[in-house]
């Protein structure tokens, strides 16, 4: 009896739901308010009040693999330039916590990665230090400018700053008409990535997929929809642009190399093509949380024979 897909992937969202870690995630917050109030008692005036972004704030996190995102927005006059906000931004976490946690430059964000505790838990915390276009804006338009450490996509190292309006992201998914559906396409393509260690940033995946629901009638069943996003997705990802919610200027579309996009449109096709030919082989590209099993009373009506699910090439180039 073949897998049903929509089926599946149901159990699949179920065993990577944040409250599952719930022990982990108050680990998470606890870390998170420690490190606004190391922010705040270090920077005082200088500094609004840090607060939550990313795939938490917009309830598209999941289990496998997440952090916090905590934006770090500082008044016009704090620094004379981004890179030195940035800059004093790590060296204030990076000394704070020697020796509980490595401290290191990412790409607009700090990461902080505390050691292992009792538990073997690890809890992680990006902060993104983030400018006032001008003195007292901030309070009025929420839009900051972001330092670019190292180069990613098409952004160069060392560029002046992105600028964006983070509440704005956060509120394009909070707020969107189809968010149910929504945040449950975003996170099995974020699953996708996490299990198959492929390049998107969540954002894109966020934005690329808000795009298809905008573009394409996404409806039927969970696999229908999924279906016809990945569709999108393989047909215009080399294409389709991408601005920012945040700042119509900032195109998150050029966070991607034109080879990441056409690896990510054949990675698409290739997918689409195995699920449709072996419903089976839904289980390699989006797999259940092992450490989360479904009750048995629970289980969907999906065979367990394996017979015909083969395992893909590691890559596959298009």
């Amino acid at each position: 009896m073949a897998t049903n897909r929509t089926n599946h992937l149901n159990d699949v969202l179920i065993t990577h739901r944040i409250s599952k870690e719930e022990a982990l995630l108050v680990k998470h917050k606890n870390k998170r308010d420690e490190i606004v109030t190391a922010l705040k008692n270090n920077y005082g005036v200088e500094i609004y009040d840090p607060f939550n972004s990313g795939s938490y704030a917009k309830n598209t996190a999941v289990n496998k693999k997440f952090d916090f995102d905590l934006m770090a927005p500082f008044k016009r006059n704090a620094f004379s330039t981004l890179k030195e906000m940035y800059e004093s931004v790590y060296d204030f976490l990076n000394e704070k916590y020697s020796g509980e946690a490595i401290v290191r430059k990412q790409k607009v964000s700090i990461g902080i990665e505390f050691y292992a505790d009792d538990d073997n838990d690890v809890v992680k915390v990006d902060v993104v230090p983030g400018r006032e276009l001008n003195n007292d804006q901030y309070k009025d338009d929420k839009k900051l400018n972001l330092y670019v450490y190292y180069q990613f996509g098409k952004m160069e190292a060392g560029s002046d700053y992105i600028r964006s309006n983070v509440s704005a992201q956060v509120s394009n998914i909070k707020e969107n008409a189809n968010k149910v559906d929504l945040r449950k396409i975003i996170r099995l393509l974020k699953i996708w990535k996490i299990h198959n260690n492929k390049i998107p940033k969540s954002f894109f995946i966020e934005l690329i997929t808000i795009k298809a629901f905008d573009k394409k009638d996404v409806s039927g069943s969970l696999w229908d929809k999924l279906k016809i996003v990945m569709e999108y997705i393989k047909d215009n990802v080399e294409t389709v642009s991408l601005p920012d919610p945040g700042n119509g200027g900032n195109e998150v579309a050029d966070s991607l190399s034109d080879w990441d996009k056409s690896n990510m449109s054949s990675d698409m096709e290739y997918m689409i093509d195995r699920i449709e030919d072996n419903s089976d082989n839904i289980k390699i590209y989006f797999p259940l949380n092992d450490k989360f099993p479904i009750e048995e009373e629970s289980k969907n009506q999906y065979s367990s024979s394996n017979a015909g699910f083969s395992v893909p090439p590691a890559t596959r180039f298009g």
